[in-house]
């Protein structure tokens, strides 16, 4: 009985293992190796974005840099993300989310979260993009400040360096207007903003967390 069963909770065991590792809900996990672009795709403009010491750098016409990566198959819904972000005066950025890869333009389909700290645009660093926005700057150019964002159901978290700036939750009978219907909660990948040839802004240590759907 004991050698037949042996075989049978082996199998069980490196199945449930296996599960875990696939996942990998509950923990966090970094998207960005620190030193290539692997698993990022980018279609134009694509020479935006670099890496040097540890960065993604951003500098260069309008393009965007979406996770193409295996975790979650890069189709995150509840979730929680963090990055370490520093920008150049005048910069302006934003990191998407429920987003899905486009090979020019702006992202059509989830929502951006603002890094601005001192360009022309009022909206600044930790607003949900033109639905929850903010006036107020927390952190100054040339600061390295953590950006987390934090969705579960229709529930929105973002935090700059552990200080909240939104706590949106998205109606159920919400509606957009025409060009933004796609601004919705549903699931996608991230993406990160270049957003002109003026604006510089440097990421690193870009982590996320997967949360039970």
């Amino acid at each position: 009985m004991k050698r037949k069963l042996l075989p049978v909770l082996t199998i069980l065991t490196l199945l449930s293992c296996a599960g875990v590792k696939k996942s990998q809900t509950g923990k966090w996990v970094s998207l960005f190796d620190g030193k290539s672009l692997a698993n990022w795709k980018v279609g134009a403009n694509a020479e935006t974005f670099s890496v040097d010491s540890g960065m993604i750098m951003v500098h260069g016409n309008t393009a965007h840099l979406f996770y193409d990566g295996k975790e979650k198959d890069h189709d995150f819904k509840n979730f929680e993300f963090k990055a370490d972000v520093m920008t150049y005066p005048g910069a302006n950025s934003g990191i998407y989310f429920h987003t899905v890869y486009q090979e020019k333009s702006w992202p059509v389909k989830g929502y951006e979260v603002q890094v601005n700290n001192s360009h022309t645009d009022w909206r600044r660093t930790g607003s949900l993009y033109g639905i929850n926005d903010v006036r107020e700057v927390y952190v100054q150019d040339y600061e390295w400040y953590t950006e987390y964002i934090k969705v579960e159901g229709k529930h929105v978290i973002i935090k700059v360096n552990d200080k909240t700036t939104v706590d949106y939750i998205e109606p159920d009978d919400v509606k957009r207007g025409k060009g933004n219907e796609q601004r919705l909660i549903s699931s996608g990948t991230f993406a990160l903003q270049g957003h002109d040839p003026k604006s510089i802004v440097h990421f690193k240590n870009i982590m996320v967390k997967v949360l039970p759907d």
